[in-house]
């Protein structure tokens, strides 16, 4: 981070890219650069272009980021430059710019924050009511980006719906205004809060794009505008419409982290570096394994018993499963959607001597346990909700709504969070349970202005501490399928369930838009039974885990009704998975095109090919990238040998049968010709 007084001027540097930041004549932060590397030479030459966090006032009437309304009703911000702070690092350092308003006494301070390694520009906002009146905060964005000008813009992001998410979706700009946002307190099936830009010129493996995403799992809104001159960029942070924050007098709000990235080869190159900087600076166990995992939802739903449990876990560690997790109706009453929830303690029915007989099975069998658990919600019918029914969600004067026999607990309230993370801890305590699947199935109602924020943020506290007290524990975060996939969820979880859908056809369009962003090794995908619960297809079990072993492989079908023919597949699936893992959780990933993707990672190249259907084939060949052309490539099931030139310009072919649908190959580099 290098800093110019006489030109006021700010630049941050990344292996691939600059952002310069610098104040103009009215005081105001305004963007002058983000993109290729500039030295503070040729930055100094760039004029003030877009303010970095446009507030609400004066000659602006596009989205603001900023709306204030203070005591006397006066609304918006004039700009005041207070100074800066730079705290260095190698290859990285924090930058905060300190502003105020000219006559009222709100703080406002820009922080800035770039990793060793990583072209993540990451930004975020701190408002401090330095006065003694309240101020009402309207709306309080990270940051706003601000691509810089170009004939045209073109718009990359994912929508969906529960069993449907991540899908993919390019298109124009419009003029005036887009708005994506979630209004449910989660981050959302329909949307995910990242978005790209580019001019409409660029492809998987060439063009700049530009990108940010919010790390955060509540509501939030992203509104990208495009202006009577043609320029296009957009705002975005925690909240939506209409939701309003008190600021009492010396009391702050600090907005969560919105993280940009530039990249100049394509939408490719722009998810290897989102990749890259989750992994090494977002994950907060980045290099530990993720198991192979089995669930027992599918199989069983509310009908359970220990028995029955054991017997599935049997089976599940004849086939090279590494952790057993037991899902919902384990606890308290619960014997189906109505009763239960809030009463986390083993149903003593089905449990009469606890969860230590099945752990202990389980464990005999060589593998670890993890169990399901649903914190944020309860069901009227529970012992809870009688003795508390103070904790839910609800406003005077207001029906409480139930959704899915459910009611939600205000995790805004300490009390809700001190019990939570109680019994948590007890249960974690107890039990030897290595791994938590933290669900949440419903979205917020009756939720007042002061419930939004501090909600969230008693989810992750709860969070930050089992991990803190329980180092080894492994949390994956799910929320009906992937309603809760963000960068804030994935700093406290190892892994997201990425759709309820599994059906394997439709996951690989799922899986397709998941990893535009996130990386491999956090896409929990599963191998369950055909017919597919959801869509009825039937699809060959090769197939299905084809699809799994993309990601973080689990099995999630009912292993008690497979064939052994199905069981042998399994097994040795499960054991070719393991060891290509290192190279799918690790490696670069390279789409080759929307049914194909490359892993490498060092030597060593993993292909996926899938069919669309047993019926629309594709016969042109997979053109593999990122090879050493005058390496040659070792496939490891034949023993042929491939030039990684001709492997780039020729390909593999596809010669998958008809009852086939998939290949895997992997390739080693065994030479340099």
């Amino acid at each position: 981070m290098i800093y110019d007084a006489e030109a006021r001027l700010w630049l941050l540097s990344t292996p691939s890219s600059s952002y310069a930041v610098r104040l103009g004549p009215d005081d105001a932060p305004y963007n002058a650069h983000w993109g290729r590397p500039l030295t503070i030479e040729q930055a100094r030459t760039l004029p003030p272009d877009r303010e970095e966090l446009p507030a609400e006032g004066g000659e602006r009437f596009g989205a603001a980021s900023l709306q204030i309304r203070y005591g006397d009703a006066v609304r918006g911000v004039e700009w005041r430059h207070l100074g800066h702070d730079i705290h260095g690092e190698p290859g990285g350092g924090q930058l905060a710019i300190r502003m105020a308003d000219r006559h009222y006494p709100l703080e406002i301070t820009l922080h800035y924050r770039v990793r060793p390694g990583s072209d993540a520009v990451e930004r975020w906002t701190r408002l401090r009511n330095a006065g003694t009146e309240p101020i009402t905060i309207l709306r309080c964005d990270s940051a706003a980006w601000t691509a810089p000008p170009r004939e045209d813009y073109r718009m990359t992001h994912v929508v969906g719906d529960w069993g449907r998410e991540f899908q993919l979706r390019r298109g124009p700009v419009p003029e005036a205004e887009t708005v994506l946002t979630s209004r449910r307190g989660h981050s959302g099936h329909q949307v995910n809060p990242w978005l790209m830009i580019d001019a409409g010129d660029a492809a998987e493996d060439h063009g700049e794009v530009w990108s940010a995403a919010l790390a955060w799992s509540g509501s939030w809104r992203m509104t990208l505008g495009r202006g009577q001159d043609g320029r296009a960029g957009w705002t975005g942070g925690f909240g939506h419409e209409g939701l309003t924050w008190r600021l009492g007098p010396g009391e702050e709000l600090e907005t969560p982290v919105f993280t940009g990235m530039y990249a100049p080869d394509g939408f490719g190159g722009t998810s290897r570096r989102w990749h890259d900087h989750i992994r090494r600076h977002v994950l907060p166990a980045p290099d530990r394994v993720r198991p192979v995992i089995y669930n027992s939802w599918e199989a069983t739903e509310f009908d359970i018993s220990e028995t029955q449990q054991m017997e599935l876990a049997e089976r599940a560690a004849g086939v090279g499963v590494e952790l057993f997790v037991m899902d919902d109706a384990w606890f308290g009453g619960r014997t189906g959607e109505h009763a239960g929830l809030g009463d986390w303690w083993p149903n003593p029915d089905r449990f009469p001597n606890g969860l230590t007989p099945l752990i202990d099975h389980v464990k005999r069998l060589g593998m670890r346990f993890g169990i399901w658990v649903e914190p944020e919600s309860v069901n009227p019918d529970s012992d809870l909700h009688r003795a508390h029914p103070e904790w839910v969600l609800h406003q005077p004067n207001r029906a409480r709504t139930e959704m899915r026999e459910q009611l939600l607990l205000d995790f805004s309230r300490s009390d809700v969070a001190e019990w939570a993370h109680g019994w948590l801890d007890d249960l974690l305590t107890r039990n030897d349970i290595s791994f938590l699947k933290w669900d949440m199935n419903r979205p917020f109602t009756e939720a007042g202005d002061d419930v939004w924020i501090p909600y969230i943020r008693n989810v992750y506290a709860v969070m930050d501490r089992l991990r803190a007290d329980h180092p080894d524990l492994l949390i994956e975060g799910c929320a009906s399928g992937g309603g809760r996939a963000d960068l804030g969820m994935l700093a406290r979880t190892d892994q997201i369930w990425t759709s309820d859908n599994t059906d394997a056809l439709q996951r690989v369009a799922i899986q397709h838009g998941y990893t535009q962003i996130y990386p491999a090794c956090t896409m929990g995908a599963w191998v369950t039974d055909s017919p597919n619960r959801i869509s009825a297809r039937l699809s060959p079990v090769r197939y299905r885990f084809h699809v799994a072993m993309a990601g973080a492989l689990g099995i999630g079908g009912d292993l008690l009704t497979w064939s052994e023919g199905d069981l042998r597949w399994a097994a040795m699936l499960t054991e070719q998975y393991k060891q290509i893992r290192p190279i799918v959780h690790g490696g670069r990933m390279y789409r080759l095109g929307d049914c194909a993707v490359q892993y490498t990672r060092g030597p060593e190249t993993v292909v996926f090919v899938w069919q669309p259907t047993a019926l629309r084939r594709t016969t042109s060949p997979v053109l593999l990238k990122a090879l050493d052309p005058d390496g040659l490539y070792r496939d490891e099931e034949t023993g042929a040998l491939h030039h990684g030139a001709v492997l780039m310009s020729h390909g593999l072919p596809r010669l998958l049968p008809f009852d086939t649908m998939s290949e895997l190959v992997r390739l080693t580099q065994v030479a340099h010709s």
